[in-house]
């Protein structure tokens, strides 16, 4: 079958976006709401934009002044570039079963909340003028409020065809531009050596990356009493337990040794790593996030496994 050409895959993209306006609407509410928290990310830099002109300062390059200002008066005055280096960020999300799990009618599946962090960050990080890509899906990051229509398209027809993910699993690291950085949102309860080789197949060739698992609050709390029946979402089967809450102890230990499990596989790939809870807002996840993702863009990675924020989980 012949490929479409550019400008009809362009136009059913569109058509396809039309149809997910809550979801866009969401995301950029939820984006609009961190911009108004955290500073522009302008900076000087040896871009060829011009930014702003400052008084000479000792130290300064004579090739740095602008003659032409500095005769408009009796002072001297250089002028300042801004840092441009666009660098790639890539989004991942998982589409396996066990991400549409919800407890409650109230609370969005971990898929929805997953997307709905995902194109906010998307929203975020065009407007800080990097590039970004849907890991797995394209050849190449791009820029521009199209990518973020085109994103959504994309997570829409993920969802119209609920098997494409299913078995998916964890991202297969593949080859990255250098400096690229990686977000992966996913509930993260595959077993942990699988999640350890992932992320080291990424590090090793130099990728800086961010974990943010998305629980359903049951998930985290086990809260069930008396008889109950469980159902795997990916055809464990089922599991009828007499008094459940009998287990809550030890399945809060388990928890807790597989969030602490998850951050020592960060910390030693220099990743960062967060915990977030779908009946927690997501402003909170988001904004860690971004700024955790800015540190590393302006030049180094956060602290090894550091945790954003700080704390237990958002």
């Amino acid at each position: 079958m012949a490929a479409a050409a550019p400008h009809e895959a362009g136009t059913a993209a569109e058509q396809l976006a039309a149809t997910l306006p809550p979801l866009l609407v969401a995301a950029e509410r939820v984006a609009a709401t961190i911009v108004q928290g955290v500073h522009g990310r302008r900076r000087v830099g040896g871009g060829e934009t011009f930014w702003q002109y400052r008084r000479y300062q000792g130290g300064d390059s004579a090739g740095a002044i602008d003659w032409r200002q500095s005769a408009k008066s009796q002072k001297i005055f250089v002028r300042e570039t801004e840092w441009e280096a666009a660098q790639s960020v890539w989004l991942w999300r998982d589409g396996t079963p066990s991400m549409n799990y919800r407890s409650t009618a109230k609370l969005e599946h971990k898929r929805e909340r997953a997307e709905l962090l995902l194109l906010a960050l998307v929203s975020l990080l065009l407007r800080g003028g990097e590039h970004v890509g849907l890991y797995g899906q394209d050849g190449h990051t791009t820029g521009g409020r199209a990518t973020l229509t085109r994103f959504g398209a994309l997570l829409q027809e993920r969802q119209s065809a609920p098997n494409i993910d299913a078995n998916a699993g964890l991202p297969v690291p593949g080859r990255l531009p250098r400096f690229a950085q990686l977000v992966l949102f996913s509930d993260f309860l595959a077993p942990l050596s699988e999640i350890e080789a992932m992320v080291k197949g990424f590090a090793d060739q130099g990728a800086r990356g961010h974990l943010l698992q998305i629980l359903d609050p049951a998930e985290d709390d086990l809260p069930f009493r008396g008889r109950t029946e469980f159902e795997g979402l990916e055809d464990e089967g089922r599991l009828v337990i007499g008094r459940v809450e009998s287990l809550r102890d030890d399945y809060l230990r388990r928890m807790a040794d597989r969030r602490r499990g998850l951050l020592d596989i960060a910390r030693r790939s220099g990743w960062g790593f967060a915990q977030h809870r779908t009946d927690r807002p997501p402003q909170t996840a988001l904004l860690g996030l971004f700024q955790a993702l800015s540190d590393g863009l302006e030049g180094g990675p956060p602290g090894p496994g550091s945790p954003w924020p700080p704390g237990s989980g958002t």
